[in-house]
């Protein structure tokens, strides 16, 4: 079998063969958005480029939907050895180290370029070798999910019409201590239950880009978005060091390859379905409110002050590196 790397001399037309190792390998793509979502178009590239690079002896399977479980069940399965990959912020990292949760912080900043340097930086390759030590296996880290909003039941203008609304967020410290600081009641759950709550009134809101809120449906049962804007979302996709390094080096080289080329996909995406899904929202009826941004950025300025668990000088760092 021949393997098409994606590099830059692959692309010339060189390839490379395989072991027989590497024939009829399988892995999973488990992810919580619905089909024809964003997420969910660039991982049927990716599964394309994998196919064509791997002469169809590597497969992506994909289970949109939250088919496999909760975010943090199949993160579970992938570091037991399970052939999945899936989605993850880098606010779900943070147990493994702690330094990452400043790259999910509020308003940090409103640059997804300026915040891809940073994942490109010799800082975040030595975090990731880290993390392969503690079986995380990063396979894409320049997926580019979109910019946060909040939908909801009522109109929020300024960070004090939170006060008492429960906001869907998803499980990780990082977005809890953000809509904890903006006033509002942080109410952790998957994705997939965000609808029946916000039909029982479970929950008020829910935060998410526009495409995830759109796709989700929510705009059914809540008609006021809120344009805050509050964290440039990029993601990681990752799987368990504990099955990755099962496989031949060339196929793992090539997921890798093939993933960036679907992160560069996700990037160009996801301007086009924000614009669109702006306008589909209004469509449903939904009321747009373009809040005084800086009211919800001075709110959560004390982010920055409360994890004693960062390295010294972190933030500054962060923050050169951004503006270079």
């Amino acid at each position: 079998m021949k393997l098409k790397s994606l590099a830059l001399a692959a692309l010339l037309g060189a390839a490379a063969v395989l072991p027989a190792a590497a024939q009829d390998v399988v892995v999973r793509v488990a992810y919580e958005n619905n089909p024809g979502e964003p997420t969910d178009l660039v991982m049927n590239r990716w599964a394309e480029l994998v196919k064509e690079a791997s002469d169809g002896n590597v497969a992506l399977e994909l289970y949109p939907s939250s088919q496999l479980g909760a975010k943090q069940d199949v993160i579970e399965q992938g570091l037991l050895g399970v052939n999945v990959i899936t989605i993850a912020d880098v606010g779900f990292l943070t147990d493994y180290d702690p330094d990452l949760g400043i790259l999910f912080a509020p308003y940090l900043t409103d640059s997804p370029e300026q915040l891809f340097k940073i994942y490109e930086s010799d800082w975040f390759k030595e975090k990731e070798a880290a993390l392969r030590e503690k079986g995380v296996h990063i396979v894409i880290s320049n997926y580019l999910y979109g910019t946060r909003q909040l939908l909801a039941k009522k109109k929020v203008e300024k960070p004090e019409d939170l006060a008492g609304m429960k906001i869907r967020v998803p499980n990780n410290i990082m977005q809890i201590k953000a809509f904890e600081l903006m006033g509002a009641t942080p109410t952790p759950m998957p994705l997939g239950d965000v609808y029946p709550a916000l039909t029982q009134g479970v929950i008020d809101g829910v935060e998410n880009p526009l495409p995830v809120l759109y796709g989700g449906k929510f705009q059914e049962q809540a008609k006021e978005l809120s344009m805050i804007g509050y964290l440039t979302n990029t993601s990681l996709w990752l799987g368990g060091e504990a099955y990755f390094s099962t496989l031949d080096p060339e196929v793992v080289t090539m997921l890798h390859e093939t993933g960036y080329q679907a992160g560069l996909y996700s990037q160009e995406l996801a301007a086009q379905e924000e614009a669109k899904m702006l306008e589909a929202m209004k469509e449903a009826g939904v009321t747009v409110t373009e809040p005084d941004v800086e009211a919800f950025r001075e709110k959560t300025k004390a982010f920055y002050t409360m994890f004693p668990e960062w390295s010294e000088g972190l933030y500054e760092q962060i923050q050169a590196a951004l503006a270079e």
